[in-house]
């Protein structure tokens, strides 16, 4: 008869003799080399953006200075033309009707002029025939060979004639007066003349066509719009209190057009010129200069960015940031030089440096280019590069 204890003695030692030797201690992982660099505070320039659209530095409205039918318009928008080109034609039939009047009347004031001057010129010989008479008289007369009635006539007609003579000259004047007068107002007739071709002021764009056949042309009334398309300008509105940090001469990084279209330009343009836009918003208007590109052209949109003044924020070396969709790691060491994955709140990126606005402090120790491996409580040694 076995006894039960003894089958359990012999079931302990059994299973004593099945269990497993314990495990070995993992070990120690070793620290991972890294860059490490402090969170300081410096002086960070600020900046700020502008909206605005291309405009040609040189728009030429031309419009008539006529009341006078347009016969013809010669252009198209989108067309090229060079200086003098004829845009618009008016019906300048009663305007050259005008000039050949004006110019028949300067006609007729210049013969009248010359009869003058020949009345003059008699004039002028009669006066002296009757001073040359008048003093034969008197010699005569101091000698007693002439009466006192042949003095008396002699110098009546020596009066005569000199009156004649000054009526002479003044009808001269008078037809040289004319004369001018005529030359002026042919002269007028022909520049009116000349109003009814209008010719493009320069070598430049048609963008605007408002003329037509037909119709009525008035004074100052644009027909034809044209642009200089050899120069453009960008034209930003500011507010008064960023206004204040734009100068004359001052470099902007500009940005035409949409990165994906074939019009689109990024690069460096100047202020040429500050303007008040309205009294009462204390708006401003900012012009930048922009360079020959092929690409630009009138009515596009466009952004430039100011630089404004210095400001002291935190900042790190943009190479610590870490980006994941829209947030922003970095990862910090800790006074056990482990390695801690910290959310941040970058603000602006100038160069190599980026601003932090929150998530850690001035002198926290930064890990930048933090390799593949490294993860979150990871081991690290370092020191600054």
């Amino acid at each position: 008869m076995h006894h039960p204890l003894l089958f359990s003695a012999a079931g302990l030692v059994l299973m004593a003799g099945c269990a497993a030797p314990p495990e070995a201690a993992a070990p120690a992982r070793a620290p991972l080399a890294v860059s490490i660099v402090p969170a300081e505070s410096a002086a960070l320039e600020s900046s700020f953006e502008a909206g605005g659209v291309v405009r040609a530095r040189s728009t030429a409205a031309v419009a008539s200075r006529l009341m006078a039918p347009i016969l013809a318009v010669h252009v198209v928008p989108g067309q090229r033309v060079r200086r003098g080109a004829p845009l618009v034609t008016l019906d300048n039939r009663e305007i050259e009707a005008n000039r050949s009047r004006a110019a028949a009347a300067f006609t007729s004031a210049v013969e009248a002029a010359r009869a003058a001057e020949s009345d003059l010129r008699s004039a002028q010989a009669a006066a002296t025939l009757a001073r040359a008479t008048h003093d034969r008289v008197r010699t005569l007369h101091d000698k007693r060979s002439a009466t006192p009635q042949e003095l008396d006539q002699a110098k009546s007609a020596l009066d005569a004639a000199d009156a004649q003579l000054s009526a002479a000259r003044a009808r001269v004047a008078a037809a040289s007066a004319a004369r001018d007068a005529a030359q002026a107002a042919s002269d007028a007739a022909a520049i009116t003349a000349s109003y009814a071709v209008l010719i493009a002021p320069f070598d430049g764009l048609v963008t605007e066509r408002s003329a037509e056949p037909g119709v009525m042309a008035a004074p100052g009334l644009a027909l034809v719009t044209v642009e200089d398309a050899t120069g453009f300008r960008l034209e930003v509105a500011l507010d008064e209190a960023r206004a204040a940090h734009v100068a004359p001469g001052q470099a902007a990084r500009v940005q035409i057009g949409d990165p994906a279209s074939s019009n689109y330009w990024t690069g460096e343009a100047h202020v040429s010129e500050i303007a008040r836009v309205d009294s009462a918003s204390h708006s401003f208007l900012i012009k930048l200069d922009l360079p020959k590109e092929s690409s630009l052209r009138s009515g596009l949109f466009g952004r430039a960015r100011f630089t404004g003044p210095t400001r002291q924020t935190l900042v790190i070396p943009v190479s610590a940031a870490i980006r994941r969709g829209q947030l922003t790691f970095v990862y910090t060491v800790n006074a056990d030089h482990r390695a801690i994955l910290q959310p941040v709140s970058p603000g602006a990126e100038t160069h190599d440096r980026l601003e932090v606005l929150a998530g850690i402090r001035e002198g926290d120790r930064v890990i930048t280019d933090p390799p593949p491996s490294l993860s979150d409580g990871t081991p690290v040694t370092g020191a600054r590069p």
